[in-house]
């Protein structure tokens, strides 16, 4: 059966950001993951992971101006320093929680922008992927580029597992891999076997939720049940992020999680992990 990982940008919401390590350490689990938590200190965050004896197995790099629109600054022209700094804090903030994996958002691209616009930014996103993957290489931790759905992130760069792992061939560093979530693949492209299948040596973290809705993985089009066997089939070594939006309370969603692996949310039980 896979690891998870509670996501902590979604799950526990009930409490404030710092409480979430607790709350996602009652319920079961061993590793967290988060994507922007740069208003705290890196010692509040290293607190919290200590006193709940978590590991954290994915953060994002800074996006840039999340509330002007920015989703991330490694395609766009014009902002290479920007980025390297952002980089360089992400990098002080993994290191410090001996985070191994870092995701790096490519930005969006302008509805007008034409084929030689989106060319130049992808040469620019290129090339900021092989800095940020030299900048993290000496301390092993592995970059990250995600594929996202057009539907919750209009003009996202990167949309598809074939251009995401054609970019990452084109960077050709050992420390950059895919991270596939099975929420955006399938809201794409489907196909999630043979994706898996295909891909599975060059993606380096796995993220679920339920689709259309967001919610639990156990309500929705994809069946969970054959992707964690295929996982286990394919001898995947990885965590699985719990990348949802709880339908009621986390809590009382969790049942799902449970049911699989037919033990009751008791803490002491530490599930998911």
């Amino acid at each position: 059966m896979p690891r998870f990982s509670a996501n902590l940008s979604f799950l526990f919401n009930e409490v404030p950001f710092l409480d979430r390590f607790g709350e996602a350490a009652h319920a079961g689990f061993r590793a967290v993951e988060f994507a922007f938590a740069y208003e705290y200190r890196i010692e509040e965050l290293v607190a919290q992971q200590r006193a709940h004896r978590l590991e954290v197995v994915l953060i994002n790099a800074p996006p840039g101006n999340y509330e002007a629109g920015d989703r991330g600054l490694a395609s766009l022209p014009g902002r290479e320093r920007e980025f390297a700094a952002s980089i360089a804090k992400a990098l002080q903030y993994a290191g410090a929680l001996r985070c191994p994996r870092v995701h790096v958002m490519a930005g969006a691209v302008p509805p007008q922008a034409d084929a030689a616009e989106r060319e130049r930014r992808m040469r620019t996103y290129v090339r900021n992927l092989r800095f940020a993957c030299a900048e993290a290489a000496s301390s092993g931790i592995t970059i990250l580029i995600e594929p996202i759905n057009p539907r919750d992130m209009p003009g996202y760069a990167l949309t598809t597992q074939a251009q995401a792992h054609a970019i990452r061939t084109e960077v050709g560093a050992q420390n950059v891999k895919v991270q596939m979530d099975l929420y955006h693949a399938q809201i794409v492209e489907g196909d999630l076997t043979v994706k898996l299948r295909t891909y599975l040596p060059h993606i380096g973290h796995i993220q679920i939720a339920g689709v259309p809705e967001r919610h639990e993985p156990d309500a929705g089009e994809v069946n969970y049940g054959h992707i964690f066997k295929l996982l286990d089939e394919l001898r995947y070594d990885g965590w699985v992020g719990c990348e949802y939006r709880p339908a009621t309370s986390t809590t009382a969603g969790l049942t799902w999680l449970y049911r699989l692996l037919d033990r009751k949310p008791a803490a002491a039980q530490r599930a998911p992990g």
